[in-house]
């Protein structure tokens, strides 16, 4: 059999589908839009002890090692062996513990390192560097730095990272995935997915923990409940989960209020699903009131499907998605009074609802597709690798 003529990129992130993470599903988009012109393999840790360890995912070969699982470091150096030897390129995407092998692997096999940068403070180079030397090494050992927003930029610079090394790349959607409704199909939608036809539907995407504020989310939906503007409100995200940032107390305290507020019944939480496309789609409202963000890609998978989003005014990361008062709404974080009158606002006045979504769609078309994001690490992989080709390459499709 020849050879595969095609550079090889090594992608390591923390979870990949089917296990469901923000970073691990922008991987997988980025990779399928890559895969004929870079040969994508991947490799990430998992929590489900009965996924495969080795599979294949649209063409893309997929490497796990089970988190917690008796010989999980062993299992780990073999594969960094495996692969990184035949990559010309690794992508670490974030940081955990497991950047240092992977780093120590790639500096023995002289590949160089890109490293994304997707999440506020923890991913922020001194929060990395807080971690100890090691981890501080292995910060500088990256060739590149690719940041999602401008706060993480910033990051960058304040802890001294070399500039002409730091490279701003939005994450991005897939826009014939997430793209609005027509008004016909909403009621199926709702119907699929076994959730009422009236009223309104706010939606929230994301894991529970203190930072996503799942619980401010409810607070401010039951002000505009008390103000007469009734909803459901449906909560998609792990409620459970073996990460660590995930807070079991905080779904049991919104199912406990709910019922004391005899509004059980207009709470809806739905495990992840690879389907989450058909949420945003059946919504009309949907809200982030997190603390912290990187640029969120539920927010932009949102505003994709055209939906007014209401979010946390977050420097450098919300307020670059988000135009406040024309492609969504931007509240102070935490600030369940200011999210409970812009949620009550959208949910009255559907003129400007509309005007919302359709801003937002656009918004999202023109500065946040997956394919702007495929050809910004493209680019950061042409930057640091000898065999990718050059843009006037006549064998590069790009």
């Amino acid at each position: 059999m020849a050879a595969d003529p095609r550079p090889s990129v090594l992608m390591v992130t923390g979870a990949y589908f089917p296990e469901l993470s923000s970073g691990g599903l922008q991987c997988r988009a980025v990779a399928r839009l890559l895969r004929d012109r870079v040969r994508v393999r991947v490799l990430t840790t998992a929590i489900d002890p009965d996924l495969p360890e080795r599979s294949m995912d649209g063409g893309v070969e997929v490497s796990r090692v089970v988190v917690g699982r008796a010989g999980a470091a062993r299992r780990l150096a073999a594969h960094l062996l495996r692969l990184v030897s035949a990559s010309d390129v690794v992508h670490l995407h974030g940081y955990s513990r497991k950047n240092i092998p992977v780093s120590i692997a790639a500096k023995l096999f002289r590949a160089p390192i890109v490293l994304s940068l997707h999440t506020s403070n923890f991913d922020e180079p001194a929060t990395i560097a807080a971690h100890g030397a090691p981890a501080r090494w292995s910060l500088r050992a990256a060739s590149l730095y690719l940041t999602v927003s401008r706060a993480l930029t910033e990051a960058c610079a304040r802890a001294g990272l070399p500039r002409e090394r730091v490279r701003e790349v939005a994450n991005g959607v897939d826009l014939d995935r997430f793209r609005p409704a027509a008004a016909a199909e909403r009621p199926a939608l709702r119907r699929a997915l076994g959730l009422p036809a009236d009223p309104p539907v706010v939606l929230f995407v994301g894991f529970f923990s203190r930072e996503k504020q799942p619980d401010v989310l409810f607070d401010a939906w039951r002000r505009a409940r008390q103000a007469g503007w009734s909803s459901t409100l449906v909560f998609v995200g792990a409620t459970q989960s073996a990460y660590f940032e995930v807070d079991d107390r905080l779904a049991a305290d919104i199912r406990a209020r709910a019922t004391a507020a005899g509004a059980a019944d207009a709470v809806v939480f739905v495990d992840p699903t690879p389907r989450i496309e058909d949420y945003y789609r059946a919504a009309d409202v949907f809200v982030l009131p997190s603390s912290r963000e990187g640029l969120p890609v539920a927010l932009l998978e949102a505003m994709a499907c055209g939906l007014p989003a209401v979010a946390s005014r977050l420097p450098g990361a919300t307020d670059v998605a988000i135009e406040d008062g024309v492609s969504g709404v931007l509240v102070p974080p935490g600030d369940a009074a200011a999210l409970g009158d812009a949620l009550s606002r959208i949910l009255s006045d559907r003129a400007f609802a509309a005007a919302l979504g359709a801003a937002a769609r656009d918004r999202a078309a023109a500065r946040f597709s997956a394919q702007r994001t495929a050809d910004g690490w493209l680019e950061a992989y042409r930057a640091v690798g000898a065999r990718f080709p050059e843009k006037d390459d006549p064998t590069c499709a790009a």
